[in-house]
Parts: structure tokens; sequence; C-alpha cells
């Protein structure tokens, strides 16, 4: 058995004396490990850090093995990662978050092609966490768990829409709220792609599409705790307005 592919780095860790486990997310295989023969070693470790950008050709005996890699680099994104706090808490909100929710060797192109360039955007701190918003929408979008704001889910209305239902992932207008208003999730202008989406508005919005993946996501994983790296990159956020 063997394919090419490439893919985005998303974890690494040491086998044996010198190899190395890498965990890939991949165009055309989905997430997807294999072995590197010497990828702990001086000369590829520094390679093979998450979010490295890697053109793959993995090779096995059977399809169901794990197989081996041969892992060679396309750019790294190392430097971007490093370039300030925010930056490097990205990165690990977003390859901590791959890593828990995509099933392994399922294809999710689409999502592929967002989380490539959420990733070319780190280090532009400015324009950061407005796309990586967008790509927590299009993670929950992707995994079934889409939220639908395009129109009010008591009234049929589009006009006023401010709460999010945490029941149904809809939008609801201020009128449409009614009793249930203390519960409704907010829906910043920003979530809808509206508007110059301020850091507040952000901050907002990222509490909404964090209770889906808490409550929907991760019920739907078995219950498993998110990766703190997506708290740590909120907190890391927020604490900036």
């Amino acid at each position: 058995m063997e394919w090419r592919d490439h893919g985005i780095l998303l974890s690494m860790r040491r086998h044996g004396e010198s190899a190395a486990i890498i965990d890939v997310f991949t165009e055309d295989h989905g997430r997807h490990a294999g072995v590197v023969p010497g990828g702990a070693s001086r000369k590829q470790a520094p390679v093979l850090q998450p979010g490295a950008q890697l053109d793959l050709t993995w090779r096995a005996r059977l399809e169901d093995h794990i197989g081996s890699y041969r892992a060679e680099p396309l750019r790294s994104r190392a430097a971007a990662a490093l370039s300030g706090r925010l930056a490097l808490a990205g990165l690990n909100a977003v390859t901590g978050l791959l890593s828990f929710a995509l099933a392994e060797r399922e294809v999710h192109r689409p999502l592929y092609h967002r989380s490539e360039q959420l990733l070319d955007l780190l280090g532009q701190d400015e324009i950061w966490p407005l796309a990586y918003l967008k790509w927590e929408l299009a993670l929950l979008e992707e995994l079934g768990f889409g939220l639908d704001l395009s129109r009010c889910a008591a009234t049929g209305i589009n006009d006023e829409l401010i709460y999010v239902s945490p029941k149904s992932g809809r939008a609801v207008s201020r009128h449409g709220a009614g009793d249930w208003v203390d519960r409704m999730l907010p829906l910043p202008p920003c979530l809808r792609g509206e508007g110059p989406a301020p850091d507040a508005e952000i901050a907002e919005a990222l509490r909404t599409t964090g209770y889906f993946l808490h409550h929907r996501l991760a019920p739907a994983l078995g219950n498993a705790p998110l990766p703190e790296a997506r708290a740590r990159f909120v907190e890391l956020f927020t604490r900036r307005l």
C-alpha cells in the first residue's frame, strides 16, 4: 500500500530511539498517523513541528497498518507561531481541536483547505481572531453541528437577530426569545459575517461557538473534554480587550 499527499502536522511523539510517530491532517486521506524513521533525530525533529506543511509519502504492507511516512517540508510555520503568544496559542488551539474532533482516516477536504488558509495567517494578530472564529464555525458545520443563523427559529423573520438557541443552534430575534431570553446565547453581527467585528464581538461569538463545541461536539465524541489549548487561546485573546 502506498499513497502521496500533503498535509498539516498536528502532533509528533518519539517512538523508540530515533523514530517518531506523527499525526497529520491530509487533504485526501484525512487525519492519518504514521511512523517517520529518524523523525526524532536532530536533523528531522526541527522540521516535524506542529503546524508544518508537509509533502508525505505513506507506505504499509496492509491498509489498516500504521505504516511509515517519508515527510518532506513544504513550509514551516514555526517562525510565525513563535512571533507572539497569541499566535502560538492559536496554533495549539487549531491543531488540538483537529486532533480531538477528526476521526482517523475520514476525509474532510473543505475543512482541510480552511485549516491551511487559517494557519497561513499565523502571526497576523489583527485578523487572526476573526479568521479563527470563522474556522470554528466551519469545523462545527463540517462535523454536523452547523449553526443556522439565517432567520429567527421562532418567528421566521431575519430582523434583529441577536440570540442563538442553545437547543437548536438557530438564530432567534429580539422578540422571538420571549420567556427564554435568559437562556439564549449571544449572536453578535460578526457571527453572521456582518459589521467591522471588533474584538469584544469576537469574544462574544467565541462564547457561542464554544458552547456548541462543549455541549454538542464533545458529547458526540464520548464526552471527552475539549483540548485545554482552545480555552487558553480564548483566555489570552480576551485579556487584550
